[in-house]
C-alpha cells in the first residue's frame, strides 16, 4: 500500500484517534493532547485500562529503576532501546509524580505508595478528563482506511475521521482485559506484517507424570532452557512446582524462548539446578561432609533443612535410592546420581499455558516497517503504533509497562506534531 498524503493542518488542529485504551493508548492520548491535538480513544471493552488493574498482583509495578537494553526482547534487538531512550524510567517516575502518584521502591521495582493498581489507572483517567480526551467505550473498530487527508475509521457505532491514527490494541495475552489480538488484523489490512506471536511470561507445561506428587512446592533454582542440546537462556529465582509443570519468575523469564521453540517444532526442555549457590565440586564436598557428620541418618531424613519433604522423596525416587538406606552406606554411583538429580534435573516441555494465562506475548508487528524515532509506519503516513502490538516484550519487573509508557509517549507526541 502506498503512503497517503500527509495532512497540512497545524499540530493544534490535528485529530488523533487512538485505537485501544490500555496503558500505551492512554499515555499516547495524554501526550498527544498536551501537544495540542484533539484526541479520541476507541476502546472495545466497557472501560479503559482494565489490564493495568491486574499488573503487579494488583499493585501495579509500573517501572523499574534498573534499565538496560537486555531487559527488552525483539527480533531487532536495537529497536526497543531507541524508543525507550526518548522516554526513560526517570521520565515515567516524574510523569506519574506530577499526576500525584508517589512511588515506593522495592529493590528497583516501583509501585504506587498506596500499593493499588487502581491509583495508577485513576490518575491517568483524571488526566484524560482534564485534557478533554474523548473516550468511546464498547466500540469495535472494523476497518481503518487511508484517505486523501487522513483516515476513515469504520466502527460498530459508525464512522470516525482522523488526521492521525495510533494503533495500541495490545497483544493476545489476557484477552479478558481487552487484548484479543484484533489489532493484528487491522495492521495486516494496512499492509503490515507479523513476526510469530506466542505467549510469554507464562507457565510451562511438562511431559512427565510425576508433577502432581510434588505440586505446590516452592524452591530456589536456576532454570536453563534447552532447544535440543543447545542452551538458550537461564534465569535464577524462586521456582513454583505445579501439577502440570513449572512456574515462577525465572520460568516466566525464559518462557518466550520455550514458546518460540515449540512454535518452530523444536525439541524443548528445561534443566533445573536446585542448588544454584554451589558449583558441582562445592555441592559434592557439601554432601560428603553432611554424610560424614550424619552417617547413620536414613536418607528419608537426610535432606531435612535443605529441601521440602516432597522434594526430598522425589530426588530419592529419581536416583533410585531407598529412603530407609543410611547416608553412610551410599555407594559412589548413588552419590553421583543424587548429585546429578539435584543439580541437573531435566524435564521435557510440551507446551506453554494459554494466552489467557500469559502476561504478555512475544512477537508482533515487524519493527522493520516502523520508524523507531517516531513509531510511525514506514508504509502509511500518519499511522502510528504503540505497546504490546509491536514485536517487543520485556522481562518481569515493570518492563512491559515501561515499554507501554515509552512507546505511547513517542507515538502520541509525533502523531500530534508531525
Amino acid at each position: 500500500m502506498k503512503k497517503s498524503e500527509t495532512s497540512s493542518q497545524s499540530a493544534s488542529g490535528k485529530k488523533v484517534v487512538i485505537v485501544g485504551g490500555g496503558a500505551s493508548g492512554m499515555l499516547a492520548a495524554i501526550t498527544a493532547a498536551r501537544n495540542g491535538a484533539k484526541v479520541v480513544i476507541l476502546e472495545h471493552k466497557d472501560r479503559i485500562g482494565k489490564k493495568i488493574l491486574s499488573t503487579g498482583n494488583g499493585r501495579c509495578n509500573f517501572t523499574n529503576t534498573l534499565q538496560t537494553p537486555e531487559c527488552y526482547r525483539s527480533t531487532d534487538s536495537a529497536f526497543p532501546w531507541k524508543v525507550l531512550s526518548q522516554f526513560p524510567a526517570l521520565d515515567t517516575i516524574a510523569f506519574f509524580q506530577k499526576l500525584g502518584i508517589y512511588s515506593k521502591n522495592r529493590n528497583g521495582y516501583l509501585y504506587p505508595y498506596s500499593d493499588q493498581a487502581s491509583a495508577v489507572l485513576d490518575a491517568l483517567r483524571l488526566e484524560l478528563e482534564s485534557l478533554k480526551v474523548e473516550i468511546q467505550t464498547e466500540t469495535e473498530v472494523m476497518e481503518i482506511r487511508p484517505v486523501k487527508h487522513g483516515f476513515t475509521i469504520r466502527t460498530s457505532k459508525g464512522k470516525v475521521s482522523a488526521d492521525r491514527v495510533i494503533l495500541s490494541t495490545g497483544s493476545k495475552a489476557a484477552p479478558k482485559t481487552g487484548s484479543d489480538g484484533s489489532g493484528y488484523g487491522l495492521a495486516k489490512s494496512l499492509g503490515h506484517h507479523l513476526t510469530p506471536v506466542v505467549p510469554a511470561l507464562v507457565q510451562l507445561r511438562c511431559k512427565e507424570s510425576f508433577y502432581k506428587s510434588i505440586s505446590g512446592v516452592r524452591l530456589q533454582g536456576t532454570v536453563t532452557l534447552l532447544n535440543g542440546s543447545k542452551e538458550v537462556v537461564s534465569d535464577t529465582g524462586e521456582i513454583q512446582i505445579t501439577d502440570y509443570g513449572v512456574s515462577g519468575i525465572p520460568v516466566f523469564q525464559i518462557s518466550r524462548y520455550a514458546a518460540l521453540g515449540l512454535y518452530y517444532k523444536e525439541s524443548v526442555s528445561v534443566r533445573i539446578n536446585f542448588m544454584p549457590d554451589f558449583s558441582a565440586e562445592q555441592f559434592q564436598a557439601f554432601l560428603e561432609n553432611r554424610i560424614q557428620m550424619h552417617p547413620n541418618c536414613s536418607m528419608e531424613h537426610f535432606f531435612i533443612g535443605l529441601f521440602h519433604k516432597k522434594m526430598s522423596a522425589f530426588f530419592l525416587r529419581l536416583a533410585n535410592i531407598s529412603p530407609a538406606k543410611q547416608a553412610g552406606a551410599l555407594t559412589k554411583t548413588e552419590r553421583t546420581k543424587l548429585l546429578n538429580t539435584i543439580q541437573h534435573f531435566e524435564t521435557v516441555v510440551e507446551a506453554t499455558n494459554s494466552y489467557e494465562k500469559a502476561q504478555i506475548c512475544a512477537g508482533g508487528l515487524s519493527t522493520d516497517e516502523i520508524d523507531p524515532d517516531t513509531l510511525e509506519s514506514r508504509l502509511i503516513d500518519g499511522l502510528y503504533f504503540a505497546g504490546e502490538l509491536l514485536d517487543v516484550d520485556g522481562i518481569c519487573g515493570g518492563y512491559n509497562l515501561q515499554w507501554a509508557w515509552s512507546s505511547g509517549y513517542v507515538a502520541g507526541k509525533h502523531a500530534a506534531i508531525s
